[in-house]
């Protein structure tokens, strides 16, 4: 028995065979096609959505757009490898009608219309929530650090500018003091002088350095930034996530219901802190609820962004980190002192009050009352377990009510953490591992902004397929 045969490569067909045939009905070009020829690409701020009258006729971008949507989609991110696609894919032959854009201007239309894929990401985000794919009860809020195109070796801060400058005057104190040794060597008058040359070079390349460091560190200061990146300005060291070492910083706020990104952008803090009431509130918008609960981890512990959390229509859920030096050495924690609104006192584990002594006030607003009670503590059986030094003071900032209405809400739904766990990384794991989208190809916080939200929306058109279907989507694309 033979084996099944395809046909000759050099038999002559009577008709062309059709690309449409190839490509079955529920295959996710289709709906990506349907997708953005659906959208007015003009008023998401896309670059020559209408062609011009005169001059070369340039690519559609609906048709480039399509391009990056499908490779996004596929793991496929890079240019070149698009550009390849084009001429060997048939998903891809089928989408652009057999156009083959050179990867130049395909990489040049993503960074000329980077402030576009935003708004595209939110047309997504819009039309998951009229398929009702969202729950818009429960966000959580999360960010991830990705790696940025620029190494360690080329990121620098104050303190390593200030040890590499300090480290080059040891090196040509060093080399100045054997150098001298070596022009008293009179000896080995031969040996020497080439010992000497070879120092003199030394000094030189060394004194070099200083100066670039030198001048790298006064540019620092005058900038008033805390580091110095050369391949990529924007991009900052997260000293928090050793593995991606240089990078930014990508905040999602992700629908409980079915996983789905509601909103994400990136930045290049290193720290969380600052970013729940920002990234909450605006999901609560496109939502389009009045009032939403968000839950997230404790780096996005501020009192004051809690605060406006509940300004904007947002319900927090943060647990509170436990911190200071009295934790790590054991003491009684502040929260096993009680509270008392009506006599603005606290009372301690040994039944003592402590009244109100100093009030203080940072630059930035933070206003902090500090309660203790000095004569009480001077007797107290329990100071062992709870301070050190002659007294146990307790810090409560004045807006410090909103935090402890967020504890009770805490304690009345112990699960909400876990349910952030099982929520936010599940979007997370699927970028860095299954889409290998763990570091980005642009440089620039404007570029990496755009690269985001581009695998955002694919993750999320992936999500949707997987839940729906594709001929789902494309009858709520064609309504």
């Amino acid at each position: 028995m033979g084996y099944i045969e395809g046909h000759s490569r050099d038999q002559m067909l009577l008709l062309p065979a059709s690309v449409n045939d190839d490509v079955s009905a529920d295959n996710p070009v289709r709906f990506i096609a349907a997708f953005i020829d659906d959208l007015d690409l003009g008023e998401l701020g896309f670059d020559r959505s209408r062609p011009k009258r005169t001059g070369r006729p340039g690519y559609d971008p609906a048709d480039l757009l399509k391009l990056y949507l499908y490779g996004y989609l596929n793991r496929v991110r890079s240019s070149r490898c698009l550009a390849a696609e084009t001429a060997r894919n048939l998903e891809v032959i089928w989408l652009l009608g057999g156009l083959r854009p050179d990867f130049r201007t395909i990489a040049d239309f993503r960074k000329t219309n980077r402030a576009a894929f935003k708004p595209l990401f939110r047309s997504f985000v819009l039309l998951c929530r009229r398929l009702d794919l969202f729950g818009r009860e429960l966000v959580a809020v999360d960010g991830t650090r990705l790696k940025a195109v620029n190494s360690r070796k080329r990121n620098f801060t104050r303190q390593k500018l200030a040890g590499w400058i300090k480290l080059a005057d040891e090196r040509i104190e060093e080399y100045l003091a054997r150098l001298d040794l070596a022009d008293r060597a009179e000896a080995e008058a031969e040996g020497a002088a080439r010992r000497a040359a070879a120092l003199e070079a030394k000094i030189a390349r060394m004194r070099k350095r200083r100066e670039l460091h030198s001048a790298m560190l006064a540019d620092l200061v005058a900038s008033g930034e805390s580091q110095l990146s050369l391949t990529d300005p924007d991009a900052r060291g997260m000293a928090t996530s050793p593995k991606v070492g240089v990078g930014y910083n990508a905040q999602v706020a992700v629908d409980a219901r079915h996983k789905l990104i509601v909103e994400q952008y990136v930045t290049n803090s290193g720290s969380d802190l600052g970013f729940l009431a920002q990234t909450a509130s605006a999901a609560r918008e496109i939502l389009g609820v009045e009032q939403i609960d968000a839950v997230a981890d404790k780096g996005y512990y501020k009192g004051e962004d809690i605060a406006t959390c509940e300004d904007v229509g947002v319900v927090p859920y943060v647990v509170r980190p436990q911190r200071g030096p009295g934790i790590n050495e054991g003491y009684f924690a502040k929260s096993e002192f009680r509270y008392d609104a009506d006599e603005d006192c606290y009372t301690c584990p040994g039944g003592q009050r402590l009244d109100p002594y100093t009030r203080s006030q940072k630059p930035n607003g933070h206003v902090t009352i500090r309660y203790a009670n000095m004569r009480a503590c001077g007797t107290c059986a329990l100071k062992p377990q709870c301070a050190s030094g002659t007294r146990r003071s307790i810090d409560r900032w004045e807006g410090e009510a909103v935090l402890e209405r967020m504890a009770e809400r805490l304690a009345a739904r112990p699960d909400i953490t876990d349910r952030r766990r099982e929520t936010v990384e599940h979007p997370f794991g699927t970028i860095k591992q299954w889409m290998n989208q763990g570091a980005f190809l642009m440089r620039g916080l404007a570029n990496v902004n755009a690269e985001f939200s581009l695998t955002a929306l694919a993750y999320n058109l992936r999500r949707a397929i997987n839940i729906l279907g594709i001929p789902a989507l494309l009858g709520a694309v064609r309504a």
